[in-house]
């Protein structure tokens, strides 16, 4: 049924051939190994070395892999003009089946159960590069088999957005900003949790509750039809109508055979039934703190379906 969808897709765009390099929209053809996959009309996708021998003669337009490479692209010499492939497969890949949605929960309660596990390590006196390489080994314990991301920050790096792990050592009074993003069975999610270590710093739940809210808020704006703008929308108003508004950041896009695969909450595009997105709202408070929190969710018929199962509740570490 897939195969005939992407054939469909292509005859409407005028494509004459696939050629997909190991990447999410290669998976999602049901590649397997490090090979090319090529798909033409009328036989099965082929994994091969030499996509170019497998490309029909006279062929006008070929998609390639956006995550092709510079040099796989010219060594190939497709006599041909080339567009992303994802102009026929990205709006094949933003409604997932039944099954795929179901791949994607299990997913995501896989990188849920490594941020509850990581509440039984030892946070003090570490440093934010030692646990962070703690919770990829329980991502990889956990049967993770690719590690995407993992975020450790403490006291002032969680103010940034984007703050790497250090040799930061982790105290008591700091908050901590823990995330990760991996890929379990083909299918990626994300999730991202605030800790205190001995207590949070002043006025940090204070902050905290508004993030909370807005996640509220967002989760209550996904159902079908909904722009994805308004998702993060509704969650923007609740932390400016705070008063936080210059401090606010509302991120969100859709995972599932990818990391980072749309709809994007800053696209008008609207929701549908068996979309799956990453929803991360966040407060970042220069030189004190911040966090950001994010969940795995599928938009259903009736409106949000939470995948990521933890309590997104501030929890205090006791060591």
């Amino acid at each position: 049924m897939r195969e005939q969808l992407v054939r469909q897709a292509m005859a409407a765009a005028g494509v004459d051939a696939l050629v997909l390099r190991p990447s999410p929209d290669h998976r999602f053809l049901g590649g397997t190994g490090e090979s090319f996959l090529v798909v033409v009309q009328g036989r099965p996708p082929v994994e091969t070395s030499d996509p170019a021998s497998l490309v029909p003669r006279g062929a006008r337009r070929v998609g390639v892999d956006d995550e092709m490479r510079v040099a796989e692209l010219f060594a190939m010499r497709i006599d041909a003009e080339l567009i992303p492939a994802s102009a026929v497969l990205r709006p094949l890949r933003l409604r997932k089946s039944r099954e795929e949605v179901e791949a994607v929960a299990r997913a995501a309660r896989a990188a849920d159960a490594v941020l509850t596990a990581a509440r039984e390590l030892a946070w003090f006196g570490a440093t934010e590069r030692e646990m962070a390489a703690r919770l990829r080994t329980l991502m990889v314990q956990g049967g993770c088999e690719e590690v995407l991301s993992v975020r450790v920050a403490a006291g002032e790096h969680t103010a940034s957005r984007a703050q790497p792990p250090t040799a930061r050592v982790i105290n008591p009074g700091d908050a901590l900003q823990v995330s990760v993003c991996g890929r379990w069975d083909g299918f990626c999610a994300e999730v991202a949790r605030v800790f205190a270590v001995a207590e949070p710093p002043e006025d940090f739940e204070a902050m905290y509750s508004v993030v909370l809210a807005a996640r509220a808020a967002a989760l209550d704006a996904v159902r079908p039809g909904a722009a994805a703008l308004q998702v993060a929308g509704r969650a923007r108003q609740v932390i400016e109508d705070s008063g936080y508004g210059d401090f606010g950041q509302v991120g969100g896009r859709g995972v599932g055979w990818g990391h980072d695969e749309g709809p994007r909450l800053d696209e008008p595009e609207p929701l549908a039934d068996g979309m799956t997105l990453c929803l991360e709202p966040a407060i970042h408070l220069s030189g004190l703190f911040g966090a950001r929190v994010a969940d795995t969710v599928a938009c259903g018929r009736d409106g949000a379906l939470l995948l990521t199962p933890s309590s997104p509740a501030l929890h205090v570490l006791d060591r």
